[in-house]
């Protein structure tokens, strides 16, 4: 509860437009500020992508930034913010952009991230920071924003609506209780992504355990290209749903299936908030810091052997949060022990 020197806010507005595993992130702390204060009104500031999966979250009044426009994006954030005045801005995106975005939000207190967080003179625009703290895994860090308000979050909650429309086209692509291991292969941080070979040879392996595969995407032009690679490789075809869904059939589709193997990425995230189990891909970042929240048993972490390989340093030796994004670092991966994982994984489920 708020210590005697902060006063409950009555406005809050909250500044992180993406991306869509970030903004997953920010879900338990609106939920942590409407158990504590319920009459606190929240305005959150969101991409325009990431709105569509969150951007029914009950009791928020949500303004879309449209990055995509440019300028006109930014003059629309002002128009709908015009004339408003907030009691605090949690400003949680450190992009220069938006940075300058953060000067639409008129506030009296402004809460950014600890000097060692700030980049792209981050700290010209706030006037409070969050703890400084080195270890935190990316979800604690959003939680830490209310801190300074006198508020701490003791508790990670997501509950991001699906409505009966999602459910019900899940339900057509996994119809009955046979188990299903989703694959999201794609990553917008392309060097995190697999070679298609390995994740035809998990694809084959669970298929032969009885599992149902499905290939799962964006619509993008690259998507498709690393959808079809994988496709040439594979000797049990997988249901190929690459371009098909939407995010909140998306997050339908997880729900119902107890295992997803993918990189670092957004449907990691989305996975992990409505626990599905993450086999996760981990050599470019680390996962104690942007892997899968609640659990992660199931990640292959050779995050160590990539800061080992190219960084010639142990990764206790490098900056938390140092991402390891070179060409190739993901073939540390080998395909046995992703093997190994989704067995320890099925087993662990009775699957």
């Amino acid at each position: 509860m708020p210590s005697p020197v902060n006063a409950v806010p009555g406005s809050l507005c909250l500044l992180r437009t993406s991306a869509i595993g970030d903004v997953t992130h920010v879900v338990p702390l609106v939920h942590t500020i409407q158990a504590a204060w319920p009459a606190t009104s929240i305005t959150w500031i969101v991409g325009k992508l990431e709105r569509k999966l969150v951007g029914d979250v009950p009791g928020v009044q949500f303004i879309t930034f449209d990055k995509g426009k440019g300028r006109q994006g930014m003059a629309e954030v002002r128009q709908a913010l015009a004339g408003r005045r907030f009691d605090a801005l949690l400003h949680m995106q450190v992009a220069l952009r938006s940075n300058i975005l953060s000067l639409a939000v008129k506030a009296r207190r402004r809460v950014g991230y600890d000097h060692a967080r700030s980049k792209d003179l981050h700290g010209l625009f706030v006037n409070e920071r969050i703890p400084s703290r080195t270890g935190e895994h990316v979800l604690d860090a959003m939680g830490s924003f209310i801190e300074p308000l006198g508020l701490k979050q003791t508790e990670v909650r997501w509950d991001i609506p699906i409505d009966e429309e999602a459910h019900a086209w899940a339900a057509e692509q996994l119809p009955g209780d046979e188990p299903s291991l989703l694959v999201s292969p794609m990553s917008s941080h392309t060097v995190r992504n697999w070679l298609p070979e390995r994740y035809a040879a998990v694809m084959d392996h669970a298929h032969q355990r009885g599992f149902r595969v499905l290939l799962t995407g964006g619509p993008s032009a690259p998507e498709r290209e690393l959808a079809d690679r994988i496709l040439g490789k594979v000797r049990h075809a997988p249901l190929d749903l690459t371009g098909k869904d939407t995010l909140k059939r998306y997050l339908a589709l997880l729900a119902r299936a107890p295992m997803l193997l993918t990189p670092d990425s957004g449907p990691m995230h989305m996975g992990n908030t409505v626990g599905t189990k993450i086999l996760g891909l981990h050599a470019a970042s680390n996962p104690h810091r942007s892997g899968p929240y609640s659990d992660r048993r199931w990640c292959v972490d050779k995050y160590d052997a990539a800061a080992r390989k190219f960084l010639r340093k142990p990764a206790s030796d490098i900056p938390w949060g140092t991402k390891i994004e070179f060409p190739g670092v993901t073939d540390l991966i080998e395909v046995d022990e992703m093997i190994d994982r989704f067995e320890a994984c099925r087993e662990f489920l009775g699957l």
